[in-house]
């Protein structure tokens, strides 16, 4: 690739120009009209009604949809971008509020259809095309769905409770400042910046980054654990006492559509191959020099290399790793480049982290990253730059179905990552360097796999531990003897990780959502394990598990790629993968 790719912030010009202009305002009298002239369709609705004019009825319903993700991702967006831009915290809320009340207003269709009986269901589903499986999705709520009046309740109260609440999360932490002495000067970092230092060669700058990190965080912990109690009891209060959902992860699975065996047995499959993580920090310490690792060190690299990837180099290695794969993949990866849907700056106020966001199939996702010149920082945009071409390939669907659920949105980005570890190890030739990518390889699976595992089990710890009264010490408590569980004798835990579960923006936004990222490293595994002894065969039949979005069910999406993710052999098999990699490790050094 010879196109010289530089850092900027995103723009949202697609979307709109401001969130103040004539432009904003016809797009929501547009909306408006649409849901009224939506609003009449009430009546028309019934048992016998055509094929035909169902499917007009879905259609109407689809144009709204669509004009609303366009005006709600712009707001999300805007403040992902600066989250202290009060204007711009202003206009979320607003908008939060509108769509609340927009999604009242037609709720009436969702409730009918999940009350229509199974005879007529299937005859209108029968027809419907591509929306089937849409459709079959939302009456599996059935059980779970309030009255007209009490779902309107809920609508209207999350707008003034989680969703404020998460909103204000993401305002305290998004202002933190980390003050860190780095050569004789203290310096003070966004959390992007701070975490460069926790995988940095310098033992005693590791330890002061996260020393740091967690000294602010467990500042505000009392405060920050009285939010994440609040939307657990509210979580709660919804899912299991009003909705009747047999458990708290139980409503997350049936969002996913994953039966509640299959995410049991991935997460107690994790916690029985602890030993394999944990073999692997013993043999990590004895190439760093130490009698066990640190939870400073599980992230710290064994060469000294101070490599680092200015961002148009990334660019082109990402797009060539992609290219290698299927031209077609880097031609989507580069469209976020070309129509500036890329916000790759650092700086304070912005969202930390990264994400994509896919707004309607006809436009170009939106990545955010926080573009800090590491290896890892290239990782992650290959991985978020996955989800991009992920939701490109399936743009043939409509905006009700085109976006797959969390597990399988996993699958790409994922993917993505190890074309390119495969092009990074194709083309290093410093040998140390070669070796730190192979040791990153499982610091990355650890991180991926039974991290995310462990904090899916906090998850379900704490939900319980809440309604038994737990303080935010007590959950502070059970998330210490959580990681003790994770690494046993092979890592020493520092007492401020206490409050690691505070800073995990996930378990308040998305309840439930961490275990799709074990889900689909492990997927991804035996995709990859696939695509290595089939070559060219392989391609084909990925680009169609890609290319259903959310157009099928994921069980029956990747049982057609020959996965039987039902199994606990499935799920073990690819922990075997794992200790294979950490033997191939070991054996270096024999």
């Amino acid at each position: 690739m010879t196109t010289q790719y530089q850092q900027t912030a995103w723009s949202l010009d697609e979307l709109f120009t401001s969130s103040t202009g004539p432009e904003m305002t016809r797009a929501m009298a547009d909306l408006d009209q649409g849901m009224a002239d939506f609003e009449k369709q009430r009546a028309q609705l019934s048992a016998d009604m055509p094929v035909e004019r169902f499917l007009e009825v879905i259609h109407q319903y689809e144009k709204i949809n669509a004009q609303a993700s366009r005006i709600y991702s712009f707001a999300g967006l805007q403040f992902a971008a600066n989250t202290q831009d009060q204007q711009a915290t202003a206009f979320l809320a607003q908008i939060d509020q509108q769509m609340a009340v927009l999604q009242n207003r037609g709720l009436f269709f969702s409730l009918w259809w999940k009350a229509l009986d199974d005879q007529s269901a299937s005859r209108l589903m029968e027809g419907a095309g591509e929306f089937r499986y849409w459709l079959e999705e939302m009456r599996h709520f059935k059980p779970h769905t309030l009255s007209e009046p009490e779902e309107k309740v809920v609508n209207i109260k999350n707008v003034t409770g989680a969703t404020a609440l998460t909103n204000l999360y993401d305002s305290i932490t998004n202002r933190y400042v980390f003050k860190v002495e780095i050569e004789r000067e203290v310096k003070e970092l966004t959390r992007g910046e701070l975490m460069v230092f926790v995988r940095q060669h310098d033992p005693d700058l590791r330890a002061r980054a996260y020393q740091e990190l967690y000294r602010v965080y467990g500042a505000d912990g009392p405060i920050l654990g009285q939010i994440y109690q609040t939307l657990v009891r509210d979580w709660r209060n919804e899912q299991v006492d009003l909705r009747k959902f047999s458990s708290p992860i139980t409503a997350r699975n049936l969002t996913n559509d994953i039966p509640d065996p299959v995410v049991d047995t991935l997460l107690e499959v994790a916690r029985q191959n602890t030993h394999i993580f944990q073999r692997f920090f013993r043999l990590k310490a004895n190439r760093l020099g130490v009698d066990r690792l640190r939870r400073y060190d599980i992230y710290a690299p064994l060469a000294q290399s101070k490599k680092m990837y200015p961002f148009s180099d990334a660019a082109g290695m990402v797009l060539d790793a992609f290219s290698q794969f299927d031209p077609q993949f880097a031609r989507s990866a580069q469209r976020v480049f070309d129509d500036r849907h890329l916000d790759s700056e650092v700086r304070k106020g912005k969202r930390g982290g990264a994400f994509c966001a896919s707004v309607t199939p006809e436009l170009t996702p939106w990545v955010l990253l926080n573009y800090q010149s590491r290896s890892d920082d290239v990782s992650t945009m290959a991985h978020e730059l996955g989800h991009a071409v992920h939701s490109m390939l399936a743009s043939h669907h409509s905006v009700l179905t085109f976006q797959s659920n969390l597990p399988l949105a996993e699958t790409a980005s994922t993917f993505g990552e190890m074309l390119l570890i495969d092009k990074l190890l194709a083309t290093e030739t410093d040998e140390g360097v070669r070796r730190d990518v192979l040791f990153r390889q499982v610091d990355d699976a650890y991180a991926t796999i039974m991290r995310q595992s462990f904090f899916a089990l906090f998850e379900k710890q704490a939900h319980q531990m809440v309604q038994e009264g737990a303080t935010v010490d007590d959950l502070a408590a059970a998330y210490l003897q959580n990681l003790q569980d994770q690494f046993g004798d092979a890592v020493d835990v520092s007492d401020e990780f206490r409050w690691e579960w505070v800073s995990i923006p996930h378990i308040y936004q998305v309840p439930f959502y961490v275990y799709a990222y074990a889900f689909g490293q492990l997927l991804v595994f035996a995709l990859y394990q696939q695509y290595k002894e089939e070559g060219e065969a392989f391609k084909p039949r990925y680009t169609r598990i890609l290319s259903a979005g959310g157009s099928k069910a994921p069980v029956q999406v990747l049982t057609e790629a020959g996965l039987d993710i039902s199994k606990d052999e499935f799920w073990q098999g690819r922990f075997t993968a794992i200790a294979r990699l950490v033997d191939q490790l070991e054996s270096l050094y024999v």
